[in-house]
């Protein structure tokens, strides 16, 4: 079976995750494709494949005959897919020799233009697939998953040399769960990728440091008649924190390795409020500083309106996995090989988010992150070319090799 005709199987199956649930996996649908995927890959030769009450899918293919002392491998990817756009009744739409152009989506109304995605321009003659419009198609990281599972078929019917094998499919990485419950050990590879990028060919080594930041605004609340030297209007000094911060550091406003101040939510009342953002840079002094700003508001609103007025809460996400990957960096030049021995090119750049591959590297599972091929993750609009995926594998093979 070819990868894209994977992925389009795989879409049939709701894996959106949830915010804030309560359980792991945070959605149902998760452990449905889970165990589609166990089935699969027993079919496949894998024999011990199985899935935990997590919902991780876990399985390895032992080490040929002669390559049992051959580095252990692991390739990664995730069950889930965004909870930002419905997941539900994914409607594919498989268009050979895509003309490069214009191209409505179903019956939607939703048009995707060349001007939105110059890059469409370069899939002109490939096989591309795409939603109808009303949901995402869940290649992030369904095609992830389909280009594994491609890898190990082609692995196992060729007769191929290679060392162990461990593979993993993983729930609620969109909602930064997906290494929670990682089992390091029972995974039994030495260095992973995890297969959860954009085009084929990139290879992604290097992502933000990255923290969530609240602020918490305690106001004093009085009938304004009589408000005069005592009111204290929470919102209006939720907006005066804000106001606080660098102009210019936005994600509106930045680009490649720099980094941000993203305001995410807020709610309040005069007598109290709330601001949630994540902090983001690539420099691990920057990202520092940056928690020094928040800081700084923190104390000079508490100075000016008196203790406890606002309280700030700071909560680390994941960390920079350049500094794990660069002692093992033949991990990157492997990759490069690969990819230009499957003509696919290769974009080596930063990633303006975070894996997991990067808590698996602080974990002790030096892990980069390759492309799968798709574009536009997380909306309506999300694309990816079979010929595309088809590269990605042959990557995939060629790590191994």
């Amino acid at each position: 079976m070819k990868a894209y005709e994977r992925l389009i199987k795989y879409t049939k199956v709701n894996t959106a995750s949830s915010e804030g649930g309560n359980t792991t996996p945070s959605t149902p649908g998760q452990f449905e494709l889970a165990r589609l995927l166990v089935d699969e890959l027993k079919e496949l030769g894998v024999k011990d494949a199985r899935v935990d009450d997590k919902c991780y899918v876990y399985g390895i293919i032992p080490a040929s005959a002669g390559c049992e002392g051959a580095v252990r491998l692991g390739f990664i990817a995730h069950l889930d897919t965004s909870p930002d756009f419905s997941g539900e009744g994914v409607n594919p739409r498989v268009i050979e020799n895509y003309d490069g152009g214009d191209l409505p989506l179903g019956q939607s109304g939703r048009v995707m233009r060349v001007s939105d995605f110059p890059h469409l321009t370069k899939l002109r003659g490939k096989t591309l697939i795409v939603t109808d419009g009303n949901t995402l198609l869940g290649a992030d990281d369904k095609a992830g998953i389909a280009e594994i599972m491609t890898m190990v078929e082609r692995l196992q019917k060729s007769g191929e040399p290679h060392g162990q094998i461990s593979i993993c499919y993983t729930p609620d990485e969109e909602v930064g769960a997906g290494a929670d419950y990682f089992d390091i050990a029972g995974f039994g590879a030495d260095f992973a990728y995890t297969v959860d990028g954009g085009e084929a060919g990139e290879v992604v080594f290097e992502n933000f440091n990255a923290a969530g930041a609240e602020f918490e605004v305690r106001g004093v609340s009085i009938h304004p008649g009589d408000a005069k030297d005592k009111m204290v209007n929470a919102q209006l000094v939720a907006m005066e924190i804000n106001s606080m911060l660098p102009p210019g550091e936005t994600p509106r406003d930045t680009e490649g390795y720099e980094g941000f101040f993203h305001l995410c939510r807020t709610e309040g009342s005069v007598g109290q409020a709330k601001l949630t953002y994540i902090v983001r840079d690539h420099d691990a002094e920057l990202f520092d500083r940056r928690i020094e700003i928040l800081r700084d508001i923190e104390s000079a609103i508490n100075s000016k309106y008196g203790d406890g007025t606002a309280r700030l809460k700071i909560k680390e996400q994941y960390r920079n996995m350049r500094e794990v990957i660069m002692p093992h960096y033949h991990l990157i030049e492997n990759a490069m090989a690969a990819s230009g021995e499957a003509g696919a090119g290769l974009r080596i750049r930063p990633i303006r988010g975070g894996t997991d591959g990067a808590r698996l590297s602080f974990m002790g599972l030096p892990c980069p992150n390759l492309g799968t091929g798709g574009y536009a993750f997380h909306g309506p609009f999300e694309h990816i070319t079979a010929e595309d995926m088809e590269d990605v594998v042959n990557i995939l093979l060629g790590i191994v090799r």
